[in-house]
């Protein structure tokens, strides 16, 4: 179905990234991958579904390393057919406890390298006339939880930039959807289940019962594969007019 497409999927080298790569390959797609991950292992991963894959080590919280990372795919493939926002990171304190630093790390990689992968992808795109434009915002960019102030704003950040995207670009090709998955076991999540068994005193098997209990009533994580699946239907001819919305896999979170 993407044969002859290039992808490029920012934080890709574990979890959610990697998943979303690993579909849109198997659809054919060529891979530009990105993060601070095991990136050997992640190309492997990639190359082993018969197709070309690439890696770019850039620092998405800076705009000029995103520049140079557009350019690499661009030299290297022709051009971004479809582009995957799905760096982020997480923080969890009170606000008036909130490291600045940290605060500002999170809205510079969760929501402002979305912002410039776009501007510089979005050219290529309209002159081709066909783009996909995915934003991997999360739950948290549709409803809040306490003690991640910037993590759910850049998050709403994110699904307020892709209604935009896709009301400026309505008429063309190029469409721009954000998906906003509940609970996913990545690294990330891991750190958290870690934690709560540590403040709980409970292993970890309970630690993700009680995590998923607060607010998942599916009592289940979604998967990066589901994710990948979700991308690619985004990429193929049903997804054509699929534009600007915010797709929730979150296993009933929002519907309470």
């Amino acid at each position: 179905m993407l044969q002859g497409k290039t992808a490029l999927v920012t934080g890709s080298t574990s979890g959610i990234g990697l998943g979303i790569a690993k579909a849109l390959a198997k659809q054919g797609a060529n891979i530009v991958l990105n993060g601070f991950g095991d990136a050997e292992g992640a190309q492997s991963e990639i190359a082993a579904l018969g197709v070309k894959v690439a890696y770019h080590g850039a620092d998405v919280s800076k705009a000029s390393e995103i520049e140079a990372m557009m350019k690499f795919a661009a030299d290297t493939f022709g051009r971004v057919d479809i582009l995957v926002n799905n760096a982020g990171i997480q923080h969890v304190a009170k606000i008036e406890e909130f490291p600045i630093e940290r605060w500002d790390a999170i809205i510079a990689i969760n929501l402002s390298s979305a912002f410039h992968a776009t501007r510089l992808a979005l050219p290529a795109m309209k002159a081709a006339n066909w783009g996909r434009i995915i934003n991997v915002a999360s739950i948290h960019g549709l409803v809040g939880s306490a003690e991640k102030s910037a993590y759910v704003a850049a998050k709403h950040g994110v699904v307020g930039l892709t209604k935009v995207t896709a009301l400026e670009n309505a008429t063309t090709g190029v469409t721009c959807n954000a998906i906003c998955p509940g609970w996913v076991l990545t690294p990330l999540v891991q750190k958290q289940v870690d934690a709560k068994a540590v403040a709980m005193g409970l292993s970890n098997e309970e630690a993700k019962k009680v995590l998923l209990q607060e607010k998942e009533p599916s009592m289940q994580f979604t998967t990066p594969e589901e994710l990948g699946e979700l991308a690619v239907f985004f990429c193929s001819a049903a997804g054509n007019n699929v534009r600007g919305v915010a797709w929730n896999m979150d296993g009933g979170w929002t519907a309470q």
